[in-house]
Order: C-alpha cells, then structure tokens, then sequence
C-alpha cells in the first residue's frame, strides 16, 4: 500500500518531502531547504515549496493556540507539556514586547533552533498581537531566514561540487 503510495507520488515525491518537512516544528525551513538542496531540486523552487510549507501553519496557530493549550491543561500530562511549552515562549516573548513587530520578525529570520515560524506564532499570540501584524511579521521573518538559508546551503553545495 505504502509503495503504491508512493509510487503514485514518485514524480513528486522530493519536492513534498520538503514541503512538509518544512511544516515540521524542528525542522522547518531550516532543515527543508538543505534537504532541497540534497535532492538537487532547483533553488528558487525549493525556496518557494519550503516558505508556504513554512507559512502554513502560523494562521492555525495563531488563531487557535491559546484554546488548544486551554483545552490540553484538562489532562494532567498534556498539561505539563503545555506548561513547559507556554514556559520557553513566555521568557523568549518577554524579550520582544517593546519591539513586537520588527522584534518578532527579526527573531523569526534567525535561522537557529526554536527561532523559527512556530515559536514566533505562538508568542505573536501570547503577546495578542492582531492576526494581521503577527502573521505578517512572522511571513517576514520566515522569507528573510529563507533566503539566508537558502544562500548558506545552496552556496555550500556548488562549493563542494565545485571541490570534487
């Protein structure tokens, strides 16, 4: 089933592993598009498959984070998880509330662990910026690291082809 599966998708089965990938929370953009790069897709496509993969799920997660973890808080074990979670985005909110728009988009652009789109959508929520500000200023950020990373890993491949 799986092998039909894929095999029904081979065609494309490079460009959705990095546009889901991209979907990831530890992954992201950060770890789809070195994966593009790996499979030899085209640059601008692999940039492009990985920001909206990126971008799709901040709308859900700032429009629905606050009830989700609401809703999680009734389990005693989900609640320690929430908890923990609300904890990290807390202290690294706190940092940005007198620069929230440009803070967030800066802090969303650095291409490093737990700095990408959805740590930045969900403090956008806990400091209840409006949707539009928020999402905008995490799209920012996400197309900013992307070009960074795509620069660093595509820059980094035809370094090494160039080296063999």
């Amino acid at each position: 089933m799986i092998a039909a599966i894929q095999s029904f998708f081979e065609p494309i089965w490079h460009q959705l592993t990095v546009f889901f990938f991209a979907m990831v929370p530890v992954f992201e953009l950060r770890g789809a598009i070195p994966l593009g790069a790996y499979y030899h897709l085209p640059m601008w496509e692999t940039f492009l498959l990985a920001v909206i993969g990126n971008l799709i799920p901040v709308p859900f997660i700032l429009l629905f984070i606050k009830r989700i973890f609401a809703w999680m808080k009734k389990n005693e074990r989900a609640k320690r998880i929430v908890e923990k979670f609300e904890k990290r985005i807390v202290k690294k909110s706190q940092e940005m509330k007198k620069v929230t728009f440009w803070g967030l988009m800066i802090f969303v652009a650095i291409p490093l662990p737990g700095t990408g789109a959805w740590t930045g959508a969900g403090i956008g929520a806990l400091l209840e910026m409006r949707f539009r500000d928020a999402f905008l200023s995490v799209a920012l950020g996400v197309l900013t690291a992307g070009v960074v990373v795509t620069a660093i890993a595509y820059g980094f491949l035809s370094m090494l082809n160039f080296l063999l």
